[in-house]
């Protein structure tokens, strides 16, 4: 094939995957953070850290079927407008044709190997981050008005009115106890204001009243004061709050598998053998849908027409890809041993392709010695 032509046809297949891989992973991420993030997400900073813990692990998921769908389009296409037929009247071999798609499909697969391997266990634990602050309640940019929250592990109740700007509410009401002091302490303020430092947040209230209660005791001190401050552990200028845990998925790829568990730790081993399968066996279906999809089409396409093989591709290809992924995901976190069932799905993916390829490529081979001429159309001389 002319080298023009294969640039033609690469950029053509690249440009296409790319446009299909953002139609793919825009919504995924936007629903995945709509469903996390609340509201007030926006105002505390926290869209951007879940964006960055989200989209690698989308994109390298998605590429596999964004290159497989481009393919079935753009081979569809090129058989409807007689391309496929003017390449084997240029003796080009079913091979040849594929060329340009299985270069861009290798492309790919070390793109997702290598975000599934470093780019996506590097960000992946933002999220969980920006989960656990959420779940926690530790970033007061997310705290909502005329609600109760508390934290210490109950020790320590927190209540406010109304925002006046993104670190200034009025009217709060603290609950606490003391154990230093052994007392119950009640402040309530007209302001306060949350200011972050390394170590937290520093919340400091003006114009208000300190009450305190020994325990048993009926005797309430009473205080009032214009400024009264206290350290809460929330998320500071240091950066979200750390997790007391590290899941496997944050791992690099050489630390990933020095860290496999022992099989008879069944549930961490399933979790380790789940994550495996989609870094290991998700980049490489970016060529056996390639494969797959140009074996349809090329087959199908002579016999039906456009329609009916563009539909088969569009159909088969996701259906595959699901498939797989669901089981990496369920099938194998309930019994590690369905992973060979998954590697069999891969590989008879890759087997299913190759054959349509010879077959359609034993089809269509010239005789020698025979003349361009003969071959019209896609039909064997």
């Amino acid at each position: 094939m002319p080298r023009l032509l294969y640039f033609y046809l690469a950029k053509r297949l690249l440009l296409s995957t790319l446009a299909i891989e953002a139609g793919l992973c825009i919504p995924v991420v936007m629903t995945s953070l709509f469903h996390y993030l609340p509201p007030t997400a926006l105002r505390s900073g926290l869209l951007i850290p879940a964006l960055l813990g989200t989209f690698p692990t989308v994109t390298y998921i998605a590429l596999p079927m964004a290159l497989g769908v481009a393919v079935a389009l753009e081979f569809s296409r090129m058989a409807s407008e007689g391309m496929i037929a003017v390449l084997y009247s240029l003796r080009l071999s079913v091979w040849s044709i594929c060329l340009p798609a299985v270069v861009v499909a290798l492309l790919a697969v070390g793109c997702g190997y290598w975000i599934s391997s470093f780019v996506a266990p590097t960000y992946v634990g933002e999220m969980h981050d920006v989960i656990y602050v959420i779940r926690n309640s530790l970033d007061h940019r997310l705290l909502e008005p005329a609600q109760f929250y508390t934290f210490d592990y109950g020790k320590r109740t927190l209540y406010f009115k109304r925002w006046k700007s993104r670190d200034v509410v009025s009217g709060i009401f603290i609950h606490q106890y003391d154990w230093k002091k052994n007392e119950e302490q009640i402040i309530s303020a007209q302001e306060a204001e949350f200011r972050r430092n390394p170590h937290g947040v520093l919340l400091i209230m003006s114009h208000g009243t300190f009450q305190s209660m020994k325990p048993g005791s009926t005797d309430m001190r009473s205080a009032d004061f214009d400024q009264y401050a206290i350290q809460i552990d929330m998320e500071g200028t240091g950066g979200l709050p750390k997790r007391n845990w590290i899941g496997i998925f944050e791992y690099p790829s050489l630390k990933f598998f020095r860290m496999m568990p022992s099989p008879r730790n069944k549930h961490d081993f399933a979790e380790w053998m789940s994550e495996a399968v989609k870094r290991i066996g998700l980049p490489i279906m970016a060529l056996t849908h390639t494969l797959f999809a140009i074996g349809l089409v090329l087959t199908l396409a002579s016999a039906t027409g456009r329609g009916s093989a563009t539909m088969a591709a569009l159909v088969a290809i996701p259906i595959v890809h699901i498939a797989i992924l669901i089981g990496s995901e369920s099938l194998i976190r309930r019994d590690p041993r369905f992973v060979i069932l998954i590697g069999l799905a891969i590989l008879a993916e890759f087997i299913a392709g190759i054959v349509l390829l010879a077959r359609k490529n034993a089809r269509f081979a010239m005789p020698s010695g025979a003349p361009p001429s003969l071959v019209q159309h896609g039909q064997p001389a």
